[in-house]
């Protein structure tokens, strides 16, 4: 058996297709295919159940997954622990990471942690799809309340979310100061499936708040802009609309509630330790991040 062919066989069942497998491998899909047909003939079994838009595991497969996928982490903290014990450095390390963070923050903290660490090579996916390292990935940026489980994790920094609006918005419509207010407001709504509710803390109780859409958008940049060109008030993190505050094309606005606040963490597998390199990285992004976050400076928000 090849090493190859088992952790393209772990990638597909983790990913639940070849194709997704495929890009978290950064092969093509051929290759994979190929790599799953050589294992299952070195095997001499059939692992998957392939049809031209789906795969199941065969019974042969369902057996061997466990063990293929205790191979993949033992090799992976096999060499993880040669370079601990070296104290290196170096490598190949890759992280997953909501889009749009990646997108606005992530980015230019990689490059100069790349430049600090020469030797370490980053496979980073910004993809909002991505819930668990699993097998192609040594990391996963959260933000999210809740905490993976047989996962380790350690918080980053934190994310904090409030209301904003246009001050054109703000003129025609006017600024509304309290919680009973807002549903005489047009909102501009993240498109997911739940409802289009706001719920805020309110000292020690949740609070929720239907407003009615004037755009559902899966994106928090449409969202943004959208809240810029005055269409409606918008919920948002403030790593997405720090800026637009800062040049005065956002106003947060202040209805007497607390800010939303939500951890950003990171999540991986420990095994025996941390490695090296994600060590190193961890602390480097905490440094970088702050605390407070950097995008919150200056900012007259209420830190609670």
């Amino acid at each position: 058996m090849k090493l190859d062919g088992i952790i393209a066989f772990v990638t597909v069942a983790d990913c639940g297709s070849i194709n997704e497998a495929a890009r978290q491998l950064r092969l093509s899909k051929s290759t994979v295919s190929e790599r799953l047909t050589e294992l299952e003939h070195a095997l001499g079994a059939k692992l998957l159940s392939r049809n031209s838009r789906q795969f199941a595991l065969t019974e042969d497969g369902m057996a061997l997954l466990e063990r293929a996928r205790r191979i993949v982490m033992e090799t992976s903290e096999a060499k993880e622990d040669l370079a601990r014990r070296r104290g290196e450095v170096s490598g190949p390390l890759r992280i997953a990471v909501p889009r749009a963070f990646g997108d606005l923050h992530l980015g230019p903290i990689l490059y100069d942690f790349m430049g600090r660490y020469p030797d370490v090579t980053v496979t980073a996916d910004f993809d909002d799809r991505i819930t668990e390292p699993g097998s192609a990935f040594d990391a996963l940026v959260r933000i999210a309340p809740a905490e993976l489980p047989k996962l380790a994790t350690e918080q980053l920094t934190i994310s904090r979310r409030t209301l904003v609006a246009a001050p054109s918005y703000l003129e025609q419509y006017g600024r509304p100061k309290g919680i009973d207010e807002l549903d005489r407001h047009k909102a501009i709504h993240y498109m997911d499936r739940g409802p289009d509710d706001w719920t805020f803390r309110a000292e020690i109780e949740r609070v929720v708040a239907r407003v009615a859409p004037r755009l559902r958008v899966t994106s928090c940049f449409a969202m943004r802009d959208a809240a810029i060109a005055g269409l409606g008030i918008a919920w948002l993190p403030t790593f997405h609309s720090y800026q637009a505050i800062k040049a005065g094309t956002l106003e947060m606005l202040d209805i007497g509630v607390d800010p939303d606040v939500t951890p950003v963490t990171i999540a991986y597998h420990n095994g025996h330790g941390t490695s090296a390199k994600l060590r190193a990285l961890i602390e480097h992004m905490k440094l970088a991040f702050g605390d407070p976050p950097y995008w919150d400076e200056d900012l007259a928000i209420n830190r609670g």
